[in-house]
């Protein structure tokens, strides 16, 4: 508990840095950077038998870092953290500036599955990437700037006896008042993106831009032992497995001769988008990244097809998502005997289905790194008449045949514009990660 003040302050940071996946990418590169991480292109040529490499690539809203230790041969298995930056919300349509009864307002299609009332009056913003003509791709976000009001009391009396929201009529959010021919979101946002406003509309060509919450995250509770911020998931565990990447960097530098802890496999760092709209895009865990970018990583270290397989045979994956605690006003939602709790520890992701991948190997090679690091964890398995969803765990083991086991950070309120954690929780799971990138023995 200690350190997780800090944890918690460096997290909350990086949550409000990143209020889209193309954010998110952008500062985990800043940091990566700092730490002596290069940036490298798919288009390029990439350098072979660097000793201690330590290399990122981005495609869109995804990023893949890893470090090479300078022991590693063709044969070296991987140790990979996925998780992903995306989170559920509202995503800008083609010619959104729209206007009802003297509002300007924001066309907006659903993107995943939010809690749709959770976003009700919050001041939220617009942020993501436009393209422009020439090719070029800014990052913009526009600060507290949209709402979607909800109506009042006095003309729903019945809403508090169940509030029911049309995804096309109830969800469009007001930004303004006015003519909407005087008004264009398009052009507002490439106002921002062309520091000094030399950007118009007309300059964009495209844009992926979603909504954020603006609320900063805030510590609360008895103690400061909560913590409520948007994009919890999946952020938290895009953030711990940054940490447990850059301990693994510091413990390697300067580069290592012997048989380190550093040197015992080649730790990854996946971060795949699009994981709230199941993962399949060239960007998401149903994709070819991960696959594109191991191959690669075998390649400059020599390995033959068959190498690579063997290096994949040896290889683990832990699924890092968000996972539910037990909800105290709703106990009957979850299993009657493992339930998991805030400041429990980490989840161990259990489902007789597959929709996580944990098997007993998995859950072994947990225990083992939760052990190692010093901190508790727990089982989560689902109530029986309450399936669960899934995460990136079983497509991984499906398109790589890499050993998977599912994991994540305790929360209540999940897809809600503000989730809830215990501040234990999420440092937690970076220890579990840093001992799993680093295995003792």
């Amino acid at each position: 508990m200690d350190a997780a003040p800090t944890y918690i302050d460096d997290f909350a940071q990086f949550i409000t840095a990143s209020p889209s996946s193309y954010h998110a990418v952008a500062e985990v590169a800043r940091q990566l950077e700092g730490a002596g991480f290069v940036q490298l292109f798919e288009t390029d040529e990439w350098p072979v038998g660097e000793a201690d490499a330590r290399f990122y690539v981005i495609r869109d809203g995804a990023i893949v870092a890893w470090i090479t230790p300078a022991a590693a041969g063709p044969t070296t298995p991987f140790r990979i953290l996925g998780a992903h930056t995306d989170s559920p919300g509202f995503k800008l349509k083609p010619k959104p500036t729209t206007s009802s009864n003297g509002w300007l307002q924001a066309g907006v299609e659903v993107y995943g599955g939010p809690l749709l009332n959770s976003w009700l009056d919050r001041e939220l913003e617009l942020a993501g990437r436009i393209v422009t003509r020439d090719g070029a791709e800014h990052l913009v976000r526009t600060g507290p700037f949209l709402r979607i009001p909800q109506l009042a009391i006095h003309l729903d009396r019945d809403v508090n006896n169940g509030l029911k929201l049309d995804r096309e009529r109830h969800t469009s959010p007001v930004f303004g008042v006015g003519d909407v021919t005087q008004s264009d979101l398009v052009d507002h946002l490439a106002s921002l993106a062309g520091g000094g406003g030399s950007l118009r509309g007309a300059d964009v060509a495209g844009y992926d831009i979603l909504t954020a919450d603006t609320a900063p995250p805030r510590r609360f509770g008895l103690d400061g032992q909560l913590f409520a911020a948007g994009r919890m998931d999946n952020l938290t565990s895009v953030f711990a497995g940054l940490r447990a990447l850059l301990a693994v960097a510091a413990a390697s530098s300067p580069p290592s001769s012997g048989n380190s802890a550093a040197d015992t496999g080649i730790s990854v760092l996946a971060a795949f988008d699009h994981e709230e709209l199941g993962s399949e895009s060239r960007s998401g865990a149903s994709g070819p990244l991960l696959d594109d970018i191991l191959t690669r990583i075998s390649g400059t270290l020599g390995a033959t097809t068959e190498q690579r397989l063997r290096a994949y045979a040896g290889s683990w994956c832990l699924s890092a998502d968000a996972g539910h605690a037990v909800h105290p006003n709703y106990p009957e939602k979850h299993d009657p005997v493992n339930r998991p709790i805030a400041g429990g520890g980490p989840l161990l992701k259990i489902n007789a289905n597959q929709r996580y991948a944990t098997d007993a190997r998995g859950a072994a090679l947990f225990a083992a790194a939760c052990e190692q690091a010093g901190v508790a964890y727990q089982e989560f398995v689902s109530n029986n008449d309450v399936p669960c969803g899934s995460t990136i765990g079983p497509l991984t083991a499906t398109r790589l045949g890499i050993r998977t086991v599912d994991v994540g950070v305790p929360l209540l309120s999940m897809h809600s514009a503000r989730e809830l954690a215990h501040i234990a929780d999420p440092p937690a799971l970076a220890a579990a990660i840093t001992a799993f990138f680093a295995p003792a023995g």
